[in-house]
């Protein structure tokens, strides 16, 4: 066991199941000889070689049509898109062809393919490197939406991601990459997709969240605590399909939800959790569920970037605002 970033579990999970399983490629822009833009794939090249760690031309389409080619042909590919703003060429080749070719082929066939790719913002860059559009993603059927927001989560995640049988797309908050150390064993131990974590327990109120502001969710719950005021945390970690059950399960018990994402709030995924608690939980609320999330902007440059983002103020004032229904 050892302690890593995020960023280093992922690479720890890619070196992992390439050794164990030699259907496993890897491709994408500089992730071969430079080892990727944060450095997730160095070293994969020196211990698996030019067959299955390809660096790819500047072209997301055809990494994206590359990868689902090789899917369908038995291969387990692991695709990377620099940042999440550079994916959008290649939703043709996602949405008409990863996400349908189970349905298309009436189940004879699988598309066994990750797309990789950084997330959010938080790391001072420009526009089309900030973006958090999980919610385009989570919206279309055939396709499974992930976004670790730990280094164990992001080795037990991305394993479990890799040998699913259907695409995957595996958002990694960037903003997290080198945040925090964690000790993650190289077990080769998958983590469940398509369940909650459930990081802090209360009976106050329930704080779900993913990605980058977890960390800031976290927070807020430690400071609040010493109020008095106990919050439940949740970790979505897989945003698609949503496991309402763990959500519905806390809500019932505090009464009280906050939704907190960076994505813009206007059909965010925040949005459909809200909604399928008042279908689902209406009966268990002692006070309206909340949002706290990002603006129906483009993510503004760096000077402008920390008041885009939620902060633990605003979690906190949100809370106690929240309290104050009976």
């Amino acid at each position: 066991m050892a302690e890593m970033t995020l960023v280093e579990a992922i690479n720890q999970a890619l070196a992992f199941e390439m050794q164990a399983d030699p259907d496993v490629v890897v491709l994408g822009e500089d992730i071969a000889k430079n080892g990727g833009v944060f450095r997730a794939t160095v070293g994969l090249l020196d211990k698996f070689g030019p067959e299955r760690v390809r660096d790819t031309p500047l072209a997301e389409s055809m990494i994206a049509g590359l990868a689902i080619g090789m899917a369908i042909a038995g291969l387990k590919p692991v695709a990377e898109f620099q940042f999440m703003g550079f994916i959008y060429p290649g939703l043709d080749q996602i949405i008409n062809h990863a996400a349908r070719i189970r349905n298309r082929t009436r189940g004879k066939m699988s598309c066994p393919v990750v797309f990789r790719t950084p997330y959010g913002s938080g790391i001072r860059a420009p526009e089309h490197h900030s973006e958090s559009t999980e919610a385009l993603f989570a919206h279309i059927p055939g396709l499974r939406v992930v976004m670790p927001s730990s280094p164990a989560r992001a080795y037990g995640l991305l394993l479990a991601s890799i040998r699913n049988p259907d695409p995957v797309i595996f958002l990694e908050p960037s903003r997290l990459y080198r945040w925090a150390k964690q000790d993650v064993p190289d077990n080769g131990k998958a983590l469940p997709l398509d369940v909650c974590f459930t990081l802090r327990t209360g009976e106050d109120v329930t704080l779900v969240t993913w990605g980058s502001l977890v960390k800031e969710t976290l927070a807020a719950a430690e400071k609040l605590s010493k109020e008095g005021i106990h919050a439940e945390v949740i970790d979505i970690a897989t945003i698609k399909p949503l496991d309402m059950e763990t959500i519905l399960a806390s809500v019932e018990r505090t009464g009280r939800c906050i939704i907190i994402h960076e994505a813009a709030r206007t059909c965010g995924v925040g949005a459909e959790i809200s909604a399928q608690i008042a279908e689902k939980g209406l009966l268990f609320l002692k006070a309206p569920v909340q949002r706290i999330t990002g603006y129906d902007t483009v993510v503004p440059y760096a000077r402008l970037e920390k008041f885009y983002l939620p902060t633990e103020e605003n979690i906190i004032e949100a809370v106690q605002q929240i309290m104050e229904f009976a």
